[in-house]
């Protein structure tokens, strides 16, 4: 929370309220989403105009009213002030992206994971990103490597059109190419053996996915980029859990691999965290 903000609500809450307000929220283009406890809740256009007068680029506030759930990845969210909208544009590293906040998975907060992957990717390489909500992975990718191509699969229809209106944004039509559908039959019955690189950032299904990514790789195998949450209270050690969670998988299925990179990408939650791996498969026995 900006300490600006601080200032704003600290002659509007009382010191008790101010202590239970969340220190962060996002902010996507034009539209900030917010948080509130649950003792707060009546006091949410309070804190909505306070975060509008502290970013004077902030035109809606809405709420979230639960959390990232479904298939679809959405959140259900509530307006608060301002605009009564939830499409937007935003910006990253030189990508444009349009979305709906409403009706599509959107995380401002991966911006540093998208590029750290972006920058990994080597000339010639054909990448499958198997969970691509509105394209944003792929179009960093495009954007930022010497990638061939890059198969993009979405589950959800309205993330695939959002996603078409963002490759066209981006002019990268050569080398995105956007697949609708569950990743799983969309690889088995079209995309097997094509990739020298997939990505799997879809937390809560990455682990029961993790056969077709590797059945996406190339015959001589490639990488795998795995997400995964992971709940750890002290003194345990939540990259250990995720990676002998995934490792024991892997050996089960009878693939050579090596982590070879593996952090926190966030916290999500008390003692939950977001970890990835890097993985380097080699399906030459």
């Amino acid at each position: 929370m900006k300490e600006s903000l601080k200032a704003l609500l600290a002659g509007k809450l009382k010191p008790r309220e101010l202590r239970l307000i969340y220190k962060s929220y996002d902010i996507v283009g034009d539209i900030a989403i917010i948080r509130v406890p649950e003792p707060l809740r009546e006091r949410s256009k309070i804190i909505a105009e306070a975060v509008m007068q502290t970013h004077n680029n902030v035109e809606a506030v809405w709420r979230q009213a639960g959390a990232v759930s479904g298939d679809f990845r959405l959140r259900k969210l509530k307006w608060v002030a301002g605009e009564n909208r939830t499409q937007t544009h935003c910006g990253e590293y030189g990508c444009l992206f349009k979305v709906d906040l409403e009706k599509c998975y959107f995380s401002p907060r991966l911006a540093y994971e998208r590029m750290r992957i972006a920058r990994k990717i080597e000339p010639g390489e054909v990448v499958l990103n198997m969970f691509a909500g509105v394209g944003c992975y792929s179009i960093v990718i495009a954007k930022h490597s010497e990638a061939e191509k890059i198969f993009s699969i979405e589950i959800n229809p309205v993330a695939i059109r959002y996603m078409r209106e963002n490759i066209e944004l981006n002019k990268i039509e050569e080398k995105v190419v956007p697949v609708q559908g569950d990743a799983r039959e969309v690889v088995e019955e079209r995309l097997q053996n094509v990739a020298d690189r997939v990505l799997m950032p879809l937390p809560e299904k990455a682990y029961e996915y993790l056969d077709y990514a590797i059945l996406a790789l190339k015959s001589t195998g490639g990488w795998i980029h795995y997400y995964d949450f992971e709940h750890a209270k002290k003194p345990e050690d939540p990259i250990e859990k995720v990676e002998a969670k995934m490792s024991q998988k892997l050996q089960t299925l009878g693939v050579n691999f090596i982590v070879e990179f593996k952090r926190i990408v966030r916290t999500t939650g008390p003692n939950w965290y977001q970890v990835v791996l890097d993985i380097r498969v080699n399906k030459k026995s």
